[in-house]
């Protein structure tokens, strides 16, 4: 992949954590009698892992102590494995689509596919094609959502947001942010313009200029993840292209009035895995934390991490979440929205480098 972040868009701190996101969350531990080579684990993850309230119970059932560092973007944990020893790291939570690329890189451990709850999971978010290779196991869908169009209805017609070409005719001029990263953004884009996000190629992307453009003129800025969220929930927006549950989920007992809508021409898919790491020197552990994360009981508390929501893959987690979580995260919802959506574009380096060369010519207008 890229510089652009891979997972930037997911990182939506509510307003009351505006100022900052732990990096780490660890408890005192012991060594374990089952796991009497290990003292601690350590894992690359997103932010919606650091929240303790889902590392200490593994914590305190293992007697251990889990160490978490924080990274945006594939490139960038590549680039931490990359500049670490052997043995450093034992567990990588990675976007779904890059998984292949790690495993082809040869940096993930085959995971015991017969101890992983996928029977109980959302059949698309299994995901055999992405976490699986010739058989092999190598990680496990743990979280998804949707990138699609987010706003405050208080301010716009919720109607109106059902069709994405409510965009572009003017009502909303200089109301609208659009979240800053490429790939989901030119993927609803492709969607809007009738092109299957697998289907976008070089050619395709072509035709995606002058919509891209024209979005931009309309719009009051182009922001990262805390910017949009924060221009949203203070009115300085009305509208985040690209923004979905995970940006209007945490901040629902805030602000009842943001939402989301996947609108007729469809939304983006992300999804994100967890997996073992090769050079781990604790892999039964780090299969266990894994096996944690995916169990019920993880999910619930992943879904709702104080960073952002999002919807749990293992659907046994509908036991767990409350009423009022299940509300927020929209479960009802959950079987249409997912024959509405399509996955992000995976292209290969030639594409990716002219889809991030369209995207700075469109911030450079």
């Amino acid at each position: 992949m890229t510089a652009a972040p891979v997972s930037a868009f997911r990182k939506s701190i509510s307003l009351s954590l505006l100022a900052a996101t732990a990096l780490t969350a660890a408890a005192p531990a012991t060594i374990a009698p089952a796991f009497a080579q290990s003292q601690e684990l350590n894992a690359l993850v997103w932010c919606d892992h650091t929240d303790p309230e889902l590392v200490q119970p593994f914590e305190e059932e293992h007697d251990v102590r889990v160490n978490l560092r924080e990274y945006e973007g594939t490139a960038a944990g590549l680039a931490i494995l990359e500049q670490s020893q052997p043995g450093d790291w034992d567990v990588l939570v990675i976007d779904a689509v890059d998984v292949g690329r790690a495993v082809d890189l040869g940096i993930m451990a085959a995971l015991p596919a017969d101890e992983l709850p996928t029977g109980d999971f959302f059949p698309e978010l299994v995901m055999e094609d992405l976490n699986t290779r010739d058989g092999t196991t190598y990680a496990v869908t743990e979280k998804f959502g949707y990138n699609t169009v987010a706003y405050n209805k208080a301010a716009v017609d919720p109607a109106d947001m059902t069709n994405f070409e409510t965009l572009f005719s003017g009502k909303y001029d200089g109301r609208i942010a659009i979240y800053d990263y490429y790939l989901p953004l030119l993927g609803m884009l492709s969607l809007s313009e009738g092109i299957d996000t697998g289907d976008l190629d070089a050619e395709a992307l072509e035709t995606l200029r002058e919509p891209l453009f024209d979005l931009r003129a309309r719009s009051n800025q182009v922001s990262e993840v805390v910017a949009s969220q924060t221009a949203l929930a203070t009115g300085e927006v009305d509208i985040l292209v690209g923004g979905g549950e995970w940006l209007t989920a945490v901040l629902a007992s805030e602000n009842a009035d943001l939402d989301w809508t996947i609108p007729e021409q469809g939304g983006v898919l992300w999804a994100q895995s967890i997996g073992v790491l090769e050079s781990s020197e604790n892999k039964d552990l780090a299969t266990e934390f894994v096996k944690y994360i995916v169990s019920p009981e993880g999910q619930a508390r992943l879904a709702t991490s104080s960073c952002y929501w999002g919807m749990p893959a293992n659907a046994a987690a509908d036991d767990v979440l409350t009423d009022e979580e299940k509300t927020v995260l929209r479960w009802d919802d959950q079987p249409d929205f997912l024959t509405r959506v399509q996955r992000y574009p995976v292209p290969d380096a030639e594409l990716d480098t002219a889809m991030q060369d369209l995207w700075t010519d469109m911030l450079q207008q």
